[in-house]
């Protein structure tokens, strides 16, 4: 097992980046969301998507245009390309991890992840995520849908606690492209989690409960997360089968 999960600072609801509500005007992984979210005191989970130099930027979608006014792909650009961009409609920037890490400044829990498509992840991203999160001051961990992410992690930053994110592959596979059945099986039972020596799971809410779910919950004692929550239903369904909620759409 990787090091241990801080239950006293992480098992409280996780604000599924950022406290945002697009009819609000705030929207997912910005600035105003992450405020929000420490104002009221909840956990904060973030995504990291890699620069064209492989700096981490805080950002959940590979191709910029769901949010932005670009048709790119954030790993096209470089920061100071980026940094140009702003939210559409709104006159807000894409963070950096450093400017999201500075904004928090250790005031309340992060849950970090590394978005991965199941590919080699641009040379010097992982390697500035590490540094940067070893260097913060404050409770924070990494996760990844990756295995293969995390054991790198394990490697580049061995005391900062560290999941893997899963679910039903089986039934939800977003990756069709690069999971097959054989893979799906494999990591729908966490199957290829031994490298990482996770610290804790996080598992898809829709999922629960699972043998391998109330395995390690119950039979090893590691931290289970689920998200995302939004419904009342999926709200009964963590509080049971999970230790805390990666939740939005509602406040706990």
């Amino acid at each position: 097992m990787g090091p241990t999960l801080d239950r006293a600072q992480f098992i409280r609801p996780i604000a599924h980046r950022g406290l945002h509500d697009r009819n609000a005007g705030v929207l997912e992984n910005t600035g105003p969301a992450f405020a929000a979210a420490v104002e009221g005191g909840y956990g904060i989970e973030c995504d990291l998507q890699p620069a064209s130099d492989g700096t981490p930027m805080v950002f959940h979608d590979r191709a910029l245009k769901r949010l932005v006014d670009s048709d790119k792909l954030i790993d096209e650009l470089s920061p100071a390309e980026l940094a140009k961009l702003r939210y559409r409609g709104q006159d807000t920037p894409i963070l950096t991890y450093a400017n999201f890490l500075a904004l928090v400044g250790g005031k309340v829990p992060l849950v970090v992840e590394v978005k991965s498509d199941f590919d080699a992840p641009k040379a010097g991203f992982l390697e500035a995520i590490a540094a940067a999160t070893i260097a913060y001051k404050g409770p924070i961990c990494l996760k990844s849908f990756d295995p293969a992410v995390m054991a790198r992690c394990r490697a580049l930053a061995p005391n900062i606690p560290r999941g893997i994110i899963a679910t039903d592959y089986t039934v939800h596979n977003w990756w069709p492209n690069r999971i097959d059945t054989a893979r799906a099986i494999s990591l729908t039972y966490l199957l290829e989690s031994r490298e990482a020596e996770p610290s804790f799971f996080s598992y898809h809410v829709r999922a629960l409960p699972t043998p391998v779910t109330r395995f390690t919950r119950e039979a090893l004692g590691l931290p289970l997360f689920t998200w995302t929550v939004r419904s009342e239903r999926e709200r009964a369904i963590a509080a049971k089968w999970a230790d805390a909620p990666v939740f939005e759409g509602y406040r706990p």
